[in-house]
């Protein structure tokens, strides 16, 4: 029986992106749980706050649409009162999509004139300044994202992104705006704007929490809201109204446990790198050698197996260079199902502690563990939570987007999570 009214319902485009926002949640006071994707089971989850995470970020803009629509109808369904669409703080996405498209057909849903984009993430480096957004104090499109392997970025003021992507214009509200009017200045404004174009996106400047506080208290009553997980605590904080305080539950386990990287970001390659110079026993997959079959996959799961009382680290990360040199579609499909394989194995095998770094690889992981839905518990990182199974309360999972976390964090993840 549900005891708990749904205050807030997100919608993620990937795995480590909904555990993101969700450990914003659950370290705000809300009860809050990640569903795998499998919208039908919302109906019996008794949460102040549900995440379901799908796999929209890379799929085609249609079928990113319609699963992205299908999940704001089951939290509706559920009894949301807001809506939150979940995306990257570096906004992943191509000229085509798929923010726009999924937040244009969102709108068209819920029938509202306009929405704001909020990826910014300051605790982790990522701000939107006049419009622009900055990681670590550079230009999106002059950072290393502009390498990404699937979504390279080629553009750095958000409007600029949305024009090609969005059939509606972008409205910025400057730092200095946001700093000094009023909540009612900022609502005249809009109306103002409302009237030469029904529909349309407000990009507020957004370098810290004060800002991330106005935002959330001119903004917090709209039925749909975007952005990364940066705003989720203040929205949080406006919506509980003091009223909840959960207790994460415990973030120990026993049993051993086991780290698979794919990511090929800067920070992970340099958390891979800290691992094994601390002494951690690594393995590096070879594309090539999955190609020539089964048995490689055997080779790599046996070196483990006998290892796994040491905590080790099977990995694919590897330069942008090598990537784009060695690597194509077809290769970062077999690496997916190889970690796939790995992680049915190694739990299997007895493992209970998974620790994921990058967004696709994480996914992999999930669905083949088969885990439908998770209680959120610590966070390892800002943004990366230590995540327990609805059905499987003796296990843990961390999963992390490539850029998350400390140099240190694969043996952070590991001694967190290892009772």
């Amino acid at each position: 029986m549900k005891e708990m009214e749904l205050l807030l319902g997100c919608i993620g485009d990937d795995f480590t992106g909904s555990s993101d926002a969700a450990s914003f949640l659950a370290e705000a006071g809300l009860k809050t749980i990640l569903v795998n994707g499998e919208i039908g089971s919302l109906a019996e989850l008794d949460a102040e706050a549900i995440v379901v995470a799908l796999k929209t970020r890379s799929a085609p803009p249609k079928e990113a649409v319609k699963e992205s629509l299908a999940a704001l109808q089951a939290l509706q369904a559920r009894g949301a009162k807001h809506i939150y669409v979940k995306y990257c703080s570096t906004f992943d996405s191509t000229r085509e999509g798929n923010i726009g498209p999924i937040l244009d057909a969102c709108m068209k849903e819920l029938d509202v004139p306009y929405t704001v984009l909020c990826p910014a993430l300051p605790v982790n480096g990522r701000i939107v300044k006049d419009g622009v957004l900055f990681v670590h104090g550079t230009p999106l499109a002059e950072s290393p994202m502009k390498d990404h392997p699937l979504n390279p970025m080629w553009a750095s003021r958000l409007q600029d992104l949305m024009r090609p992507q969005s059939a509606y214009p972008c409205l910025e509200i400057p730092h200095k705006r946001l700093d000094e009017a009023k909540p009612e200045e900022i609502g005249r404004e809009l109306e103002r704007f409302q009237k030469e174009h029904p529909r349309f996106y407000v990009v507020p400047d957004y370098m810290n929490q004060e800002h991330a506080r106005k935002i959330a208290q001119v903004f917090s009553s709209l039925p749909l809201l975007s952005g990364g997980s940066g705003l989720l605590t203040e929205l949080a904080e406006q919506y509980k109204g003091g009223k909840y305080t959960a207790k994460p539950p415990q973030n120990k386990t026993e049993g051993a446990g086991i780290v698979f990287a794919g990511s090929c970001s800067e920070t992970t390659l340099r958390q891979i790198a800290t691992f094994q110079e601390a002494g951690g026993k690594s393995f590096k997959m070879n594309p090539a050698a999955l190609r020539q079959g089964a048995h490689y996959l055997e080779e790599v799961w046996s070196w483990a197996k006998e290892r796994l009382d040491q905590e080790v680290l099977l990995y694919s990360s590897d330069t942008p260079e090598n990537v784009r040199a060695h690597q194509d579609v077809a290769a970062a499909e077999l690496l997916e199902q190889a970690f796939a394989c790995l992680a049915k194995k190694a739990r299997h095998a007895g493992v209970k502690r998974f620790i994921v770094a990058g967004g696709e690889t994480s996914g992999a992981v999930v669905r083949a563990l088969g885990f439908p839905a998770f209680v959120i518990s610590k966070s390892v990182a800002p943004g990366v939570p230590v995540m327990i199974p609805t059905d499987a309360e003796n296990m843990r999972v961390v999963l992390k987007s490539g850029n998350f976390g400390q140099e240190d964090f694969f043996r952070r993840a590991l001694d967190m999570t290892r009772r």
